[in-house]
């Protein structure tokens, strides 16, 4: 019996002494709040005090904790009074997803104790240990280092009302902060049985299986065995006519990860199992690696019905390229690779599902729970209502969950076992079998005249899709339409091809392939620039797209067109820093800077497809107003935003409204959080539902309809009753139960064969510069300094949109200096490196609103966009620092000396 005090209340555990304090604190104690994000103390989200020093509670063993004292973030609030640190937390929004949030506390509070006034470089040293994929760790830095403001009675507090242009704070964020939101693999049920799925050691192969009943005789614990044959319909995918990905491989793999079985059992019965002693015998086959072997004479076909190994190919055609290119004064030609990229979401995959006579009850993280549900249900042939899908808190996605991982396997197991059943990825696990950011080569021509106008654009991104279609389609369509960049280019023609290897999936990550689109298409503007003797910033603001011009694909922009202002915001920073590099670089030998600059631009939801949104926003006869939103939010913050939407459209405090979100029963369908859509399409849903319930209760008081859209005119729900105060008097009844709803679906057209419509309803606009210092001997590049300027429309609540922006310049890092996805090699959070809070610049954020027509409020998305120009900025910065532009992404310091030697030898 192992002694010990946990959140300062005696305590005793009786199990193995090599369990894991991590897995005590949750299984046995039910302390949920410490996350498990790798198991092997490389993200921190399991930071906890072992008498009052900091430790990861995965790396502990229980035998070790005899007579100790263990604090976890449970502990952190006394009396049901949050501590200071947690209250800074909320009024400055630094918990975005929540996953890393406790294990960001433990270590902040670690260090208040030691230090009540610590220095900048102190907090950032204290969270060196601690991840973060969502913030960007600005907010959180700031938050620690404001603590003390939070202290006593009068102490601060987070913003508690607020409507839309204010910084409420989340409306989710004291479970956040407390650790009590429940994420995948919380809440399961005690009595749930576990899953461990077999996967293919092999990129490509046959294989047979044998001798089952023998295996399981010998297994007693493991309770069932599913494979291909246990799937009523064994194929998903994202799109309605490419149903390609098998839940359970049927005789063949595609790639080092596809599942093949998966065994049902007690956890420890599970972790027995040697791999070796499974009954499957496997041919291996040489494997297609590469978008050249894909495309190579006689290189096997890895799906029949797409020949050449082609999953998707479409393009932009506009205007007479080669005419336009013959008559122009400047070109350019730029070829740029990106790798795979890994999502890195602190969250792996996780979840559970209880069976429920005929119907099934599925908790899983994701972003897309209506079409998970329809999915799930697809595959076990059920109809859909069936099955209830409710989603956990989503600790980051970017893109990630947008495709089933545990959801199938989980149903299917509670389906046939009559038990409940979880699954969570280990992080190999995770990283080996979820998709990734497609590899890309990239090719560019661009022309300008002799005055620097641009002429005409030619673009070919070919796309590494891996061995499965997810999302390839989307990404593929979306690039050609973005390739030119925000820019009037009269002329143009676009591709995108996207070919089937033996590698993971790539899917949706942040962006859908504007990021590598966008490296190769601002590094030709910085070249043609020079070209024409110009300023990379002026040269940009002479051809950036206004109000009245028209894309590439014909689509005229009549309004909410702010990349010129996002240029006008950053042009300071890019004056004085340039000018700062230039004199830093007379006084230094090895250590050079630089400033680079790029634009971007991100059409906000689907591409020339229908997107649809539903709200539902109800008030009962108390006057209790609720919304019902299908919006998940993964860290964002769009239950905030729907939120704020429906307070401000409704005329109603934020604090006043109960929020139901995701669940497939109680909620409609507002479609997926991806696509940076939520905020344009789901929050003009939110405020259409309002309105239309604002005008059921002007009519119930008889208040005059022309004032329903008159901000100024609020309600009072009081008593029971329903109060409009308006310049003619207060009109007033008793309530009943009533429901406002709203649909929105953003006005596109269908592309034609050449690439012209409409394809989006509103984009989003950006202009980044950062200030690069690179060390010529070692191959290393710091980011010093970066500044953004967004263009979003609309800010619902500016802290959200700053914090966004700060998280998307992060991962911007990462893609241009160090993320590098090697299948085998980078499956764990050591040897893939993501930024850490010691990898961020200064960041200086600056907001452009220029309201878009259907936005609620004019707001578009931020997303996605804060993602885009980040790396092709730096790449600019290391050009201007170095004079080489290294053309395979990640530029790892062996690629940045790679090229300065053979830039010194061409010298």
């Amino acid at each position: 019996m192992i002694a010990l005090t946990v959140n300062g209340a005696p305590n005793s555990f009786a199990g193995d002494p090599a369990t894991r304090l991590s897995d005590a604190l949750r299984d046995t104690f039910g302390l949920t709040g410490t996350k498990v994000g790798c198991n092997a103390g490389d993200c921190g989200a399991c930071t906890v005090h072992i008498d009052g020093v900091e430790a990861c509670a995965c790396l502990v063993a229980m035998g070790q904790c005899d007579g100790a004292s263990i604090a976890t973030v449970e502990g952190l609030a006394v009396g049901g009074m949050l501590a200071p640190l947690q209250r800074a937390f909320h009024a400055h929004g630094a918990a975005q997803c929540g996953i890393c949030t406790p294990g960001m506390l433990m270590a902040a509070s670690g260090l208040l104790a030691r230090n009540a006034s610590p220095s900048k470089s102190e907090v950032e040293d204290a969270l060196g240990g601690v991840l973060c994929r969502c913030t960007g760790y600005q907010k959180i830095v700031e938050a620690i280092l404001d603590a003390k403001a939070f202290e006593g009675p009068a102490a601060r507090a987070g913003t508690v009302t607020g409507v839309v242009g204010t910084s409420l704070a989340k409306v989710d964020g004291i479970a956040k902060i407390t650790g009590t939101e429940h994420f995948g693999d919380d809440g399961v049920p005690a009595d749930a049985l576990r899953v461990r799925v077999i996967r293919s050691p092999h990129a490509r192969a046959t294989f047979e299986i044998g001798d089952l009943a023998g295996f399981r005789a010998k297994h007693p614990g493991i309770t069932a065995i599913l494979t291909s044959r246990d799937v009523p319909s064994n194929g998903y995918g994202i799109y309605p006519n490419i149903k390609d990905q098998p839940v359970l491989a049927a005789g063949h793999v595609l790639y080092r990860g596809d599942a093949i079985m998966a065994l049902v059992g007690t956890p420890q019965t599970l972790a027995a199992v040697d791999e070796r002693d499974l009954p499957i015998d496997y041919q291996p086959l040489a494997p297609v690696i590469g978008i050249d072997a894909a495309k190579a004479a006689g290189a096997p076909q890895l799906h029949a019905a797409r020949s050449g190994n082609i999953l998707a190919d479409g393009g932009v055609t506009r205007g007479d390229i080669n005419a336009a290119f013959a008559a122009s004064a400047h070109t350019v030609d730029v070829v740029n690779e990106t790798s795979f990229v890994e999502h890195a979401y602190i969250e792996p995959e996780a979840g559970w599902a209880i069976r429920r006579g005929n119907t099934l009850d599925l908790h899983v993280s994701t972003q897309t729970p209506y079409q998970h549900r329809d999915e799930v249900a697809l595959v076990m042939g059920l109809p859909p209502a069936s099955i209830r899908l409710i989603p956990t808190a989503c600790g980051g996605g970017f893109g990630g969950k947008l495709d089933l991982s545990v959801h199938a396997i989980v149903a299917l197991a509670a389906w046939n076992t009559g038990r409940p059943v979880a699954y969570a990825y280990a992080r190999p696990e995770s990283m080996m079998a979820s998709t990734k950011r497609h590899p890309a080569r990239v090719a560019v021509k661009a022309a300008c005249d002799a005055r620097g106008r641009l002429t005409a654009v030619r673009a070919h991104a070919e796309l590494d899709t891996g061995a499965y279609a997810s999302w390839g389609p989307t990404v593929a369509n979306r690039v050609p339409v973005h390739a030119a960049g925000p820019y009037r280019v009269p002329t143009a023609k676009t591709r995108g091809t996207a070919y089937f290897t033996n590698a993971p999936p790539s899917g949706a990550f942040r962006g859908f392939g504007v990021p590598q689109s966008a490296i190769a298409s601002e590094a030709a503007m910085d070249e043609l620039a020079d070209h024409c003797g110009m300023d990379w910033l002026a040269f940009r603001r002479l051809n950036a797209l206004r109000a009245g011009d028209a894309t590439i694909t014909g689509q005229k922009l009549d309004r909410s067109v702010g990349i010129v202002a996002t240029i006008d915001a950053v042009t300071p920073h890019w004056r004085a820093w340039t000018a700062e590099a230039t004199a830093f670089n007379r006084a230094s030998r090895h250590l050079k800077r630089g400033a680079g600059i790029a634009c971007s631009w991100y059409g906000i939801g689907n591409t020339s497809l229908s997107n649809p949104s539903e709200m539902r926003v109800g008030i009962d006869a108390t006057g209790q107003v609720t919304l019902y939103s299908g919006a998940v939010d993964i860290g964002q913050g769009a239950n905030t935003v729907m939120v704020q939407i429906a307070a401000d459209a409704l005329g109603v405090a934020p604090e006043t409204i109960r929020l139901v979100t995701g669940d497939t029963a109680l909620t409609p369908d507002a479609g997926k959080t991806s696509a940076s859509r939520q905020t344009f399409v789901s929050g003009r849903a939110c405020q259409l539902a309002s309105l239309d319930l604002r005008r059921q209760l002007f009519e119930l008081a008889g208040a005059p309809l022309d004032l329903v859209e008159d901000r100024s005119v609020r309600l009072r729900l009081t008593d029971g009753r329903i109060a409009v105060e308006t310049l003619s008097g207060t009109h007033a009844a008793a309530l009943r139960d009533l429901d406002g709803h709203g649909r929105f679906d953003p006005p596109t057209t269908p592309l034609d064969a050449n690439g012209q419509g409409n394809p989006y309803a509103c984009y989003g606009f950006a202009t980044q510069v950062a200030l690069v210092e690179v060390d010529t001997e070692l191959g290393l590049t710091r980011v010093l300094k970066i500044a953004a300027a967004h263009d979003v429309g609309r800010a619902i609540n500016p802290q959200q949109v700053e914090g966004q922006i700060h998280g998307g310049i992060a991962q911007g890092i990462g893609l241009a200096l160090m993320e590098e996805y090697i299948p085998g090699r980078t499956e764990n959070l050591h040897d893939y490196l993501i930024p850490t809070v010691g990898d961020m610049p200064e960041m200086t954020t600056f907001i452009i609103e220029d309201p878009a027509a259907d936005g609620p409020f004019g707001a578009k998305g931020v997303g996605e966009p804060a993602l885009i120009s980040t790396a092709p900025a730096i790449f600019g910065g290391i050009f201007k620092a170095c004079g080489v532009r290294v053309r395979k992404v990640p530029v790892l310091p062996h690629r940045l000396l790679a090229a300065l030697r053979k830039n010194g030898d061409a010298r």
